[in-house]
Parts: C-alpha cells; structure tokens; sequence
C-alpha cells in the first residue's frame, strides 16, 4: 500500500514538474530600467534562433503581448532591441521500485526490483533586452521546461514560457 501511495506521488510530481516552466533572470545593476520604455526586435538575433519560422512568430507576438501589457511601445526608434536564443534537449527521468526483498546482495533474499526511463523533449528560451544606444546586454531571462509537438498546446505552453520570463522584468 506504501509503495502505491508513494508511486501516486512521484507520478503527480512528475507531472506537476513537467508542466511547469522553470525560469531565472540576470541584470545589469547600473542600467536605468525605469527609463526604457520602447522596444524593437534584433532581427539578426531572431534570425539565429534555431526553431522554425511559425514558432519564432509565436514566440514575437508573445513578447508583443507582455511588453504591451508593461506599458512598453513598439518603435522605429526603440530604446532597447530584443533577442531570443533557444537551446533544446532531452530531459531523462529514471524511476527505480525496490518494492519488496530484503537487499540488493543476490544470495540472500527475494525481491521485485524494476526501473522506468522516460526521455522527455525540453528547451530553454533566452531573451535578451538590449540597450539600443550602447548595444550592451542589460537583461536576460531564461525560460526551461518541456515542449509539445502539439500544434494546438504549442500557442499555449509559448505564451506560458514568455510570460514566466518577462514576469522577473523589471528586475526588482
């Protein structure tokens, strides 16, 4: 009965970590966040990004949405220019049940002993905040966490990893 209760949990807090995005921030201390209010994106910094065109596109109008729903404006004359960066990679998660026996020697005891691999495919969104007069890097956010092929779940998991991210912007 153990065994199952403590399955029951390890399979929540799977699922509970693989819907969850993992983010983290770093910042330029002396940059004066409070004075930048218009933005534009880096094309050539876009164009590196290794996904394909459809996604670079939902992750933009993400960053669109957040950024407007600052108070941030979008400009031919920005005064910081955005990037992003994406790395992918597969996430390996291995379960081990010792459920029954009485050790791990072979010459004494009996027991039941199974493992579970599952790989899982994971990416980390970067983005860059940039300042447009000095082209220095004053913020970055990461973003880490698993990704769907689901075309329809694909919107929703972009918009939730750049949310998460440009929620630690401004720094505080």
């Amino acid at each position: 009965m153990k065994t199952i209760k403590l399955l029951s949990v390890l399979f929540i807090a799977t699922l509970a970590s693989c819907s969850s995005v993992r983010v983290n921030s770093d910042y330029d201390k002396k940059a004066d966040f409070g004075s930048y209010k218009t933005y534009a994106y880096l094309k050539s910094g876009v164009d590196k990004a290794e996904i394909s065109d459809l996604d670079k596109k939902r992750i933009l109008y993400s960053i669109d949405e957040v950024m407007t729903a600052k108070g941030f404006t979008k400009s031919e004359n920005p005064a910081i220019l955005v990037s992003i960066f994406t790395k992918e990679s597969q996430r390996v998660d291995i379960y081990q049940n010792n459920s029954f026996g009485w050790g791990w020697n072979p010459y004494w005891g009996m027991g039941m002993n199974y493992s579970n691999v599952n790989t899982t495919p994971e990416g980390t969104l970067f983005i860059d905040l940039i300042d447009a007069k000095t082209k220095e890097l004053i913020w970055q956010g990461e973003g880490t966490g698993y990704l769907t092929k689901n075309t329809e779940k694909k919107d929703a998991r972009i918009k939730e990893f750049v949310a998460k991210i440009l929620d630690q912007y401004p720094p505080k």
